[in-house]
């Protein structure tokens, strides 16, 4: 063990979660590999990691996947690092039904470790959500979408084993924090007025896609104004509200 690492072991406390994902050959050697470079992102940016929370923003359009972090005791949410897709699949617009290999949109978290995934490294997401249980083809809406490595997809959002292993990290170092429920946002791109504006007239013949892009942009401008999450609700026509 060189002395970077042994550095960088002693920024990052131990707790079960951790403990219990690292009895994983990949997620043991994610560490040797990338804890210190995890490390950096935070004092480069002079960010406290102690107790920090997590929160994904990614956009379609884009091919970016946006890693920010809550420092502890403070409300709100700064950039910590940002990723690319190494590929994508489906067009913009959300996830309906098994096999249409859509990446999703709207308001998820992660509700999965996977330390022996297919595709190296992969949180999984809680695709289908309230919304799109409502939203969705009713009998076969489809499931399994992650975050993983590699750089295939029919759904998913891949950023290479490279970039996955830190990620993964992050999300575990999270977890230990107390953080139960990480939040990720989905959105076809980034939601501000110009953005919205350019679908509205792309895709002026799918009124109802327009007015999904709509609701779901409520959630977008209320994390860019206040860079704080406030939990979003999904009332009975699978709309978010605050």
């Amino acid at each position: 063990m060189n002395v970077v690492f042994i550095m960088a072991s002693i920024f990052f406390q131990t707790a079960s979660f951790k403990q219990q994902q690292q009895n994983f050959e990949r997620v043991k050697n994610a560490y040797i590999e990338k804890e210190a470079i995890v490390k950096q992102y935070f004092t480069q940016k002079h960010f406290n990691a102690s107790g920090f929370h997590l929160f994904i923003q990614a956009f379609k359009k884009e091919q970016k996947l946006e890693i920010w972090i809550r420092e502890k005791n403070k409300p709100e949410y700064a950039l910590l690092t940002t990723y690319n897709f190494c590929s994508t699949s489906g067009v913009l617009g959300p996830k309906r039904k098994e096999g249409d290999k859509q990446i999703p949109e709207g308001v998820y978290q992660i509700n999965h470790f996977n330390p022996v995934s297919n595709f190296h490294l992969s949180l999984g997401i809680n695709y289908p959500n309230a919304s799109d249980k409502i939203l969705s083809d009713s009998q076969r809406p489809g499931s399994a979408i992650y975050i993983h490595g590699n750089c295939v997809t029919i759904g998913c959002i891949p950023i290479t084993d490279d970039k996955i292993k830190e990620l993964y990290i992050l999300a575990i170092e999270a977890r230990n924090n107390g953080q139960i429920s990480i939040p990720v946002h989905i959105f076809p791109t980034k939601l501000d007025a110009a953005n919205f504006d350019q679908l509205k007239s792309a895709y002026s013949h799918a009124p109802a896609l327009i007015d999904f892009w709509s609701n779901l942009q409520t959630v977008y401008l209320n994390f860019e104004k206040t860079k704080q999450l406030t939990t979003a609700k999904v009332n009975a026509r699978g709309q978010y509200f605050f």
